[in-house]
C-alpha cells in the first residue's frame, strides 16, 4: 500500500515539474519527492505491510 502511495506521489511530482506549476514550498515537487521516498523507504522496511496475528500457518 505505502509503494502505490510513494508512485502516486513520485507523479504528482513530476508533473508539477514537468508543468512547471508554481506551488507555495509545501507542496514544491521536491518536497512531494521526498515524501514519496520516505513512503518507498518505509514500504521496503515492512512498514504497514498486513500481517495475521493468530492466523494460520503453513
Amino acid at each position: 500500500m505505502l509503494g502505490i502511495a510513494a508512485a502516486v506521489l513520485f507523479f504528482i511530482a513530476f508533473l508539477i515539474n514537468a508543468a512547471d506549476i508554481s506551488t507555495n514550498d509545501v507542496f514544491a515537487s521536491t518536497n512531494v519527492m521526498l515524501i514519496g521516498l520516505m513512503l518507498l523507504a518505509l514500504h521496503v522496511a515492512g512498514v504497514g505491510a498486513s500481517s495475521r496475528i493468530g492466523g494460520r500457518r503453513r
